[in-house]
């Protein structure tokens, strides 16, 4: 049992599920760039939202695949902002 109602996290997973729709469009119709580190941040956002709702009704797939989203769009902020480190800019 969770301590969250179940309208709660309903509402967390549309919120997960209209971040990932957001952040799908804008690269797709090339308003902003898939590699932009904002991407990786709405994607985690999104993924670690939906993962929370998953508390009311688990879903082992679904728990995977927002746990596999949630540590990839961490390591590509990693990437990024190591990319952008003044150390790295006057190597």
């Amino acid at each position: 049992m969770t301590l969250l109602q179940p309208a709660l996290l309903d509402m967390i997973c549309v919120v997960g599920f209209s971040l990932y729709v957001i952040n799908y469009c804008p690269p797709t119709l090339h308003k902003l760039s898939s590699h932009s580190a904002i991407n990786f941040v709405i994607n985690g956002f999104a993924a670690s939202f939906v993962l929370i709702s998953l508390l009311g009704s688990f879903n082992l797939g679904s728990a995977m695949i927002q746990a596999f989203w949630i540590v990839i769009s961490l390591i590509a902020m990693g990437v990024r902002l190591r990319d952008v480190s003044p150390h790295r800019a006057a190597a």
